[in-house]
Formats: structure tokens, C-alpha cells, sequence
């Protein structure tokens, strides 16, 4: 969607999809517009409450029916599991996402890995799908003036220029990109507090092969899963930038994660994006 600065300050019904890396500051923006009578669409949070909620909850009972006391007691009904997954606790998902490696350092085979992966990816473009209909949601049925989309950090992976089409017809789409000062800081964050990442098939082959001959190991079993993790995040955000680049310059318009960070309230908001709108070509 492009807009004047114009067409954005008249536009009564305001829809802004946030794109950008894994802890450029989407959540916390998306969180302060709520509380000025902004809807806040949580993709992830979409994904582990809808269409990830039966997966996990069986990962955790398969790890619970490993406990004999356990075991029992969820055989006779006598407990019950279920997530509380949160727009700010997103660790289920994480989890059920795992790593690759050592079983007995709790890493996944690549076979098991790629298909909870697969699942993630099919879980996203149905989130993101679901985005013109919570439009309509959040107007008729919860009464919020104003939406904005707070997308996974995996969302360039997807390889959908429809479903890019999708948001930009219904959505003004905003690029957080990092600065090359920031980059180092947030690869500290995901390494340090572990995020769900998609990684695209081809990307994954590519680079667990690189990964493999580096590090002289002969079979996935043998990685360390946190080590991979560790070793590829860097990579993945080195290819993402590339596609986040290319998604905005066709569908949107970048802020940085320094314009985010100076963000205090819906006017600091409102006002950046008429200053990106103004010194756009």
C-alpha cells in the first residue's frame, strides 16, 4: 500500500504491518500502540494459540509421558496439560521448534527438525492470511479504531510474493531495518534468549553442509544442538536483509531500529510514518 503523508493522516480506519529481524523492536512497538487503542496481531501468538496448539501440547505430553508419576496420572485423566502461551512468552513454540543434533543433549534428527519446521512455515501463511479478516475483527466485533500486524521474523522466508500482495492491499507495511550498529547487539539478544526461527529448506541444506565440514563431524547426531543454533544465526540474519530489502522496496517503507527506539507514544508513531510517507520517492 503507498500512501501520501496525507492519505495516511486522513486514513480513519489505520493498518500497519510490522516486518523486520527477530528483536528489532516490532513487539514492543506493537505492544505501546496497544495500549493507545491499536489491536495488536501477535503472528506467533496466532500460531501457537491456533494452528500450533495441538503439536505442542503433544511434544510436552510425550515428554511428560516420559515420567512414570506423570505418565500415569495423565492416562487416568487426572491432569491435564495445556499451553499459556503469551504475546510476550512465546517459549512453546520455541520449544517445539528444538534444534538439530545430539537426541541426548535434546536436539532433533534433521528429518524430525524439517518436518516441525514444515509445520511453522504452513502455521505462518495461514497467520498472515488470517490478517484481513481480524482487520474486520478488531473494527466490528472488539471495537478498536486502528490494527497493526506484528509479524514473525520469519515472514521473508516464506517465498509468497502473493502473500506479500496480501498485506500490502490491506496494510501500509513498515520495515525495521537494524542499523550496522544495532546487528551485533540483536544477534547477542537471539543467541542469548532463543527465538522460533523458519529456516527455508534450501538455506538449512546449504548451510548444516557448510556447518558440517567446518566442524569436521560426520553425522547430525553428533552436533551440539545450542552450537548449530549459535553457529547459523548470524547467516540467516546476513540473508534475511537481503529479502527484507527487496519486500519493502516493492511493497513498503523502512524506519530504523533507532527511529523505533525514539517511539514513545501513538503520536511519536504516527509521526515517523508521515516523515517516511514525506521522503518517499
Amino acid at each position: 500500500m503507498r500512501l501520501s503523508p496525507r492519505e495516511f493522516r486522513d486514513w480513519e480506519n489505520k493498518c500497519v504491518t510490522l516486518i523486520g529481524m527477530a528483536g528489532v523492536g516490532k513487539t514492543r512497538l506493537a505492544s505501546l500502540l496497544r495500549r493507545f487503542h491499536w489491536f495488536h496481531y501477535s503472528a506467533d501468538y496466532r500460531i501457537g494459540t491456533r494452528y500450533l496448539g495441538e503439536p505442542i501440547l503433544d511434544h510436552v505430553k510425550q515428554q511428560a509421558m516420559r515420567v512414570p508419576f506423570l505418565r500415569d496420572l495423565l492416562r487416568s485423566d487426572s491432569i491435564y496439560i495445556s499451553n499459556n502461551i503469551t504475546v510476550d512468552t512465546l517459549d512453546p513454540v520455541t520449544s517445539f521448534l528444538g534444534r538439530i543434533g545430539n537426541p541426548e543433549r535434546g536436539g532433533l534428527s534433521l528429518k524430525e527438525f524439517k518436518r516441525r519446521q514444515a509445520l511453522y512455515r504452513q502455521a505462518l501463511v495461514a497467520a498472515m492470511k488470517d490478517v484481513p479478516e481480524f482487520i474486520r475483527k478488531a473494527r466490528e466485533i472488539y471495537g478498536y479504531r486502528h490494527f497493526v500486524n506484528d509479524t514473525a521474523g520469519s515472514v521473508c522466508e516464506l517465498d509468497s510474493p502473493e502473500l506479500v500482495d496480501l498485506l500490502a492491499a490491506h496494510t501500509l507495511i513498515l520495515y525495521v531495518r537494524p542499523t550496522d550498529e544495532d546487528v551485533r547487539g540483536l544477534l547477542r539478544s537471539v543467541e542469548e534468549d532463543l527465538r522460533p526461527l523458519c529456516y527455508r529448506e534450501e538455506f538449512l541444506d546449504e548451510q548444516l553442509a557448510s556447518y558440517m565440514r567446518e566442524t569436521g563431524l560426520r553425522y547430525v547426531a553428533l552436533i551440539e544442538p545450542e552450537d548449530f543454533y549459535r553457529w547459523v544465526v548470524p547467516r540467516l540474519y546476513a540473508a534475511r536483509a537481503e529479502r527484507y530489502e527487496r519486500i519493502a522496496s516493492r511493497h513498503g517503507y523502512t524506519v530504523t531500529t533507532s527511529d523505533v527506539e525514539g517511539v514513545r507514544d501513538e503520536a511519536g508513531f504516527l509521526g515517523l510514518v508521515e516523515d517516511v510517507l514525506d521522503r518517499a520517492p
